[in-house]
């Protein structure tokens, strides 16, 4: 068994929603997912805690999961260290197969869950990574749990039980809007169908505009032979835009000179008091976002010129993690720097 971190995993879900100011006629809120496992070094959780967490509950439950088996995942960060996290910490051994481009957050992460990582040369691509995995899972079938992030309906069922409901009870009911980015779809699909459900809300999903983009975490899927998630139902979409990396940029660093000086709006505290919750939204005194956070703001804009928002909207999105987990990726210098 590896040595594992204790992760209190009560600390996942029910995260706070704060305002952002956009300029669209539109009211904007935001999930803070950082806030997930908040406690945990390398800024925290992600969104994919929710998904990590009941990819394992369902997979104990079921008995896919048993002790003894390792647990093993191919993802370009932050599936594979919060897997690694929650996995080593109920005493499995954890192994994850990841491009050698990712951020030295997530590698540090994984690594400091104690999970063993294989490397896959990212020029080769991301299907090059998911091959690896299924060729360690061939030597030696019966060793190995993959949760598998793009095909388990664990994904996006956890959005449409956690997620969905949150969102409507943080804003009384009164959302109109949400809006979120499609990596495995699963986000957008299961908070989707649960917000749907409940009533009349638009589901808007966003891709890169680029083959070539650096939005971590989100899948080109406009163009081409591309693998699609069976997690990501686009049927459950009502309108989808598409975001160059160069505006996700722009809107990240934006975020950060709007609320250098100013107090950040906290609509709901979620499960933790308000102190944790000022305390965790600013690094270094800075309120510095991950390159898809800056994205959904982006889509938020792309959605306002597509189909305007009126002052009667609320729109909800998503802030899925903390931008220092990015702190060694091409352009996080002038995010950080440039005004």
């Amino acid at each position: 068994m590896s040595e594992s971190l204790a992760f209190d995993e009560s600390h996942i879900g029910e995260t706070p929603l704060i305002e952002l100011a956009v300029d669209v006629p539109a009211t904007v809120y935001a999930k803070v997912e950082w806030l997930n496992l908040y406690d945990a070094p390398y800024g925290g959780g992600s969104i994919k805690s929710r998904i990590a967490k009941g990819m394992l509950d369902g997979a104990e439950k079921r008995g896919d999961l048993t002790p003894g088996t390792t647990v093993i995942e191919p993802t370009s960060g932050n599936t594979g260290s919060e897997v690694a996290r929650l996995a080593t910490a109920r005493g499995y051994d954890v192994e994850i197969v990841m491009p050698d481009n990712a951020s030295g957050g997530k590698i540090g992460a994984v690594e400091d869950a104690g999970a063993t990582i294989h490397f896959v040369d990212a020029d080769l691509g991301y299907d090059a990574v998911i091959d690896r995995c299924e060729e360690l899972i061939a030597e030696d079938p019966d060793r190995y749990y993959r949760p598998n992030q793009y095909e388990n309906p664990d994904n996006p069922g956890t959005h449409e039980r956690t997620t969905a409901p949150e969102i409507r009870s943080q804003t009384d009911g009164d959302v109109t809007h949400f809006v979120a980015g499609v990596g495995t779809g699963g986000t957008v699909t299961g908070t989707g169908r649960g917000l749907h459900d409940a009533g009349d809300v638009t589901v808007v999903g966003f891709e890169p505009a680029e083959v070539l983009h650096a939005i971590d975490g989100l899948k080109y899927l406009r163009t081409g032979d591309h693998y699609h998630p069976e997690t990501y139902d686009e049927s459950v979409l009502d309108e989808k835009v598409y975001v160059n990396t160069s505006d996700a940029y722009d809107r990240a660093r934006e975020l950060r000179e709007v609320y250098a000086d100013a107090e950040i709006p906290v609509v709901d505290t979620g499960q933790y008091d308000e102190s944790t919750v000022r305390e965790r939204l600013r690094v270094d005194g800075q309120f510095v976002v991950g390159t898809s956070s800056g994205a959904g703001v982006q889509a938020v804009h792309e959605l306002h010129e597509t189909a305007p928002l009126s002052a009667d909207d609320v729109v909800v999105m998503v802030l899925c993690d903390r931008g220092d987990k990015y702190a060694d990726i091409p352009l996080w210098e002038a995010y950080l720097d440039e005004g």
